[in-house]
């Protein structure tokens, strides 16, 4: 709903520096990058003795990876006497300041110092493989390549050989990882990397299956296919417990809202690669986490994580699959073309239509029987949230008050003033009079348009969203999706967009595209 880019306040960094660390500390880098590296490596230093720095440990040259609103997020592995260290790794957020916003250490619970005699293995690699196999008993297995490592998620680190075996059958896949102490042989770790859970929905059907992750015999609601994907409460840690079965399909329920969430996100993803051919949320591969019970009428997306209240009568969490997707739409808008969050009213307004868009895409995508919720163009009809049904209507923006043409007073709620794209939208998926679904009127132009079907429209408009420049408005979309229909497709979608565009009142645009 509420596309907030506000951060949390800096937070000591929990990262282990190590000596010789090359960085830039007290330069002056020109790029995000460069600034990026110069703060996390200060950080990693000054917080060095809080991580119990042993001799011997090294940190590898980060990975970045770009997020919304100039963040960059930085993973650095740990290696020890020059072995990789399982759980020694560390996330450093910065933002476009190269100051650090947030850091995430994965899971190192005491120093590292096992020696020399502590890093050479008494059990062979065969035999650890050997060891492996036997974790799984079954048939049609094979381990792969043994790998030694150093195993520091427990109270007392142990050299490890770590053996991945996989195998199985398609109704019973097998993908374990296994860890071997490689002094002693015995197994210091079994993770089951295959999890499906079973979810009990609110407005999905039940049951559902959500992925989650599975360790030493807890689940969790963590994404292992989706790098940050996770859901839990307003403490940001993410559901756990004894039991792959969640939820009780109740309003109130949270448990059962974080299954919705984590549905609606994991098939909002796919969608966004199978019909977008968009990696992830963030495009680098990424999504994010999600926190419900948040003791508000309201959904809302700060630039890292996505949070979800309740509606007015605090009978339903504001989880439907359209909403999930909206608040995940205004990610992908803060990652695309110049990025960032939206600056003035015009662009806040475009947001917003964007989050409604991807929510029909992400219906349209799940195609779930009309009893629960099927594909249209209503927003948040299921959650009620005020009382009244639907909050928008895609079709005809003005049944709920909303403008449907554009312009508009940019003084309104940016959510109302998503009305003419919204409607523009509609127009150009479905079309004025489409067969088994709502009308649609016009603002000027001709009277009647036929449209090309959502998942080219989706297409288009991705496609020129991607193009996004400050300002955005809605001329510029107009240009844009203009563009990306001629690069997609020809000279029928060029027409029927910009005959879409005039409809809602956004005239020709200098230097838009011909056919």
């Amino acid at each position: 709903m509420n596309p907030r880019t506000k951060l949390g306040a800096v937070v000591a960094v929990a990262v282990m520096g190590v000596s010789g660390l090359t960085g830039s500390a007290g330069a002056s880098p020109g790029t995000p990058d460069q600034r990026a590296v110069a703060g996390a490596d200060r950080s990693i230093r000054e917080h060095a003795e809080e991580l119990r720095l042993a001799p011997g440990d090294a940190l590898t040259p980060p990975t970045i990876t770009s997020g919304p609103g100039g963040l960059r997020y930085l993973l650095y592995r740990r290696t020890h006497h020059g072995l990789p260290v399982h759980g020694g790794e560390v996330i450093v957020a910065t933002d476009r300041t190269g100051t650090v916003v947030n850091a995430v250490v994965t899971g190192q619970r005491a120093t590292l110092n096992l020696g020399a005699a502590g890093v050479t293995p008494r059990v062979s690699a065969a035999e650890a493989a050997a060891k492996a196999l036997g974790e799984t008993a079954g048939t049609g297995e094979k381990a792969g390549t043994p790998r030694l490592l150093i195993h520091a998620t427990t109270d007392h680190p142990r050299l490890t050989w770590e053996v991945v075996v996989t195998g199985g059958t398609e109704a019973a896949p097998v993908s374990r990882r296994v860890f071997v102490d490689a002094l002693d042989g015995t197994v210091v770790e079994s993770v089951d990397q295959i999890a499906h859970g079973i979810g009990n929905s609110r407005f999905n059907g039940n049951p559902v299956t959500i992925r989650t992750a599975t360790s030493g015999g807890r689940y969790s609601m963590i994404d292992p296919d989706r790098p940050y994907l996770q859901c839990g409460g307003m403490s940001g840690a993410a559901y756990t417990k004894s039991t792959d079965n969640w939820g009780n399909g109740q309003g109130t329920n949270l448990e059962t809202a974080c299954v919705d969430v984590l549905f609606g996100a994991q098939k909002f993803s796919d969608m966004l690669k199978q019909w977008l051919n968009r990696n992830g949320v963030n495009g680098a591969g990424n999504s994010y986490p999600a926190r419900v019970g948040m003791s508000d009428v309201d959904n809302y997306w700060n630039g890292s994580t996505v949070y979800f209240g309740h509606n007015m009568a605090k009978s339903e969490q504001l989880v439907s699959l359209d909403m999930v997707a909206h608040e995940y739409g205004h990610a992908v808008f803060e990652t695309v073309g110049v990025g960032g969050p939206p600056i003035d009213d015009e662009e806040k307004a475009l947001a917003e239509s964007t989050g409604d868009i991807f929510g029909a895409l992400n219906e349209h995508y799940v195609n779930h029987p009309v009893a629960l919720d099927g594909p249209d163009y209503l927003v948040g009809e299921e959650v009620n949230m005020a009382g009244t049904g639907p909050i928008r209507y895609m079709f005809n923006p003005s049944l709920a008050g909303d403008p449907n043409c554009y312009p508009v007073s940019w003084n309104v709620d940016p959510h109302r003033a998503a009305g003419p794209q919204n409607h523009w939208f509609y127009l150009l998926a479905e079309g004025t009079t489409p067969v088994g679904k709502p009308t649609s009127p016009v603002c000027g132009g001709p009277p009647t348009l036929t449209g090309i079907g959502i998942v080219k429209a989706g297409q288009i408009f991705y496609s020129g969203l991607r193009l996004r420049t400050y300002p955005w408005t809605h001329g510029r979309s107009r240009q844009a999706t203009v563009y990306a229909a001629k690069m997609l497709f020809g000279c029928a979608e060029v027409t029927a967009t910009k005959a879409a565009w005039t409809a809602v009142n956004v005239g020709p645009q200098p230097g838009e595209a011909t056919c």
